[in-house]
């Protein structure tokens, strides 16, 4: 793989912490590492985001998760969420469905909420979870409608805290089946550039990893 190339897939790589033991020296050095290799942002616990923005400024966008990671949060609650990290200066919101919804079929109390949390995001970028480990691929065919359909920018595998992450399967039935305009994040147990790759050409716009920062500080620290 050439620089190059290397390059343009960090260039794709929400660079990630969300470790429950995180600590701010962890969070600054996911920062640093995200501005080094110009990753598409850094996501983050909601408790760094003002922190965290103060420290890049404007060189590095900040992600932040809300509803994380189980998504039973009732909706007034998840836009509170919202509304504080966008005020302490996140620029991406990553947010988790209520699964249980979508599993009694209360689509529209699922395309509500959404609709209600991108509202507060306002034209910050929002990106929707729906766990796809727990999905059938009737539910996860029919989350691509619903997060189109309330305004959301990116459907998202996972959030990396269940029982598997993205899978190549689930990307392609995405891209399969995404309205125009719905943009893909594949999210958990993305190891490598060769799964990242992968993960791209079948559809993936964004991907979420801890990983390949790793990897590629390795390989310079190597030469």
């Amino acid at each position: 793989m050439t620089m190059e190339e290397r390059s343009a897939i960090l260039s794709r790589v929400d660079h990630t912490c969300l470790r429950v033991d995180a600590t701010w020296e962890d969070i600054r050095r996911l920062c640093d590492d995200g501005m080094q290799y110009k990753t598409a942002s850094v996501c983050i616990p909601p408790a760094f985001v003002r922190q965290a923005k103060t420290y890049v400024g404007d060189r590095l966008p900040i992600c932040t998760v809300i509803g994380f990671p189980n998504g039973y949060s009732v909706t007034s609650v998840k836009v509170a969420e919202t509304r504080a990290a966008i005020a302490d200066g996140a620029d991406e919101i990553d947010m988790v469905i209520f699964v249980g919804w979508l599993k009694e079929g209360r689509i529209d109390l699922l395309e509500g909420e959404i609709r209600a949390v991108k509202q507060a995001c306002g034209d910050k970028i929002l990106k929707v979870i729906i766990e796809t480990c727990l999905l059938n691929d009737e539910e996860k065919a029919t989350m691509c409608r619903v997060v189109a359909a309330a305004g959301a920018d990116y459907i998202k595998t996972s959030t990396g805290f269940s029982t598997a992450g993205a899978t190549p399967a689930d990307i392609a039935l995405f891209a399969a089946n995404r309205p125009a305009g719905l943009l893909i994040k594949a999210a958990g147990g993305i190891s490598s550039f060769a799964d990242a790759q992968e993960m791209l050409a079948l559809g993936a716009d964004r991907l979420g990893t801890s990983r390949l920062v790793a990897l590629a500080k390795a390989k310079d620290a190597a030469k």
